[in-house]
């Protein structure tokens, strides 16, 4: 007796970070993939890898997930691919760092319209399809960010709170049915993020606190296939988000902004 073909699993932001060693794990299981990022080539690239090491069928829709028609588009290309959709990963997202008063505009309404409005949307595209089907599994990429405020990363934190809460709120109410909802939590993570987010000098980023990104990855797949509600990967990072829930607000917020400042050289 054979086992019915896998769904298709969709990954956003799956050209590089926790997204790309994600989108591994899935192919090397056998799992056909929808990926989409803002660099095609890259995209190209990494799609006939992942075919030639595991057999697996990769399509590519590269988007901007800033723009308020992508996750529409994401939607459809996935409609095309006549798979039923098993796993959606809501893993884009980015930062900046600095003072919000200094901030440019622009670019925090697109932070918020990628790491909070695209993701919000491709949840409600997709989920309908697998609560019919009652099967399904989504992991939004959150961060260990959501369990604090963040001085001189307000808007970041803030969004990653966001993606925690929304989590938590569906899985709830999904918990009659087979389709799960995951919140992925990961700390400072070797990804190149701290660099595009300016962090690079902070304390944050120091080499004792950041974690390897493929072991990261593999916690949060674990945890996604096993159905949990939240995943915090590394002992470090469970102790402080569980530590920041007895503490005073004010004193909470001190630390981490103590935290976020740059190192001294």
């Amino acid at each position: 007796m054979t086992s019915a073909p896998r769904g298709l699993v969709v990954v956003t932001g799956a050209s590089g970070g926790i997204g790309y060693e994600l989108c591994k794990l899935f192919a090397r299981d056998g799992y056909p993939l929808l990926l989409t990022a803002r660099n095609g080539a890259k995209l190209t690239s990494f799609a006939k890898e992942l075919t030639a090491a595991h057999g697996v069928a990769v399509a590519t829709c590269p988007l901007d997930l800033a723009a308020p028609d992508a996750p529409d588009q994401l939607f459809e290309a996935a409609r095309r691919q006549d798979r039923p959709v098993d796993v959606l990963v809501n893993n884009a997202g980015f930062g900046g760092y600095g003072p919000f008063a200094d901030a440019d505009l622009a670019a925090t309404l697109q932070m918020l319209q990628v790491n909070i409005v695209a993701l919000t949307q491709l949840t409600r595209l997709f989920l309908p399809g697998m609560v019919q089907r009652n099967e399904g599994r989504i992991m939004n990429v959150a961060s260990t960010a959501a369990f604090e405020p963040g001085p001189l990363m307000a808007v970041y934190f803030a969004s990653k709170a966001y993606v925690l809460h929304f989590s938590e709120a569906l899985d709830e109410e999904l918990r009659f049915t087979k389709v799960r909802i995951t919140a992925f939590c990961p700390g400072p993570t070797a990804t190149g993020f701290e660099a595009r987010a300016g962090l690079g000098e902070s304390k944050l980023f120091t080499g004792r606190n950041v974690m390897n990104v493929g072991v990261v990855a593999e916690a949060g797949y674990r945890g996604l296939m096993r159905g949990r509600r939240i995943v915090v990967p590394g002992l470090l990072n469970k102790l402080f988000t569980s530590s920041v829930r007895f503490l005073p607000r004010r004193l909470v917020t001190a630390v981490v902004g103590w935290m976020q400042g740059r190192r001294q050289s």
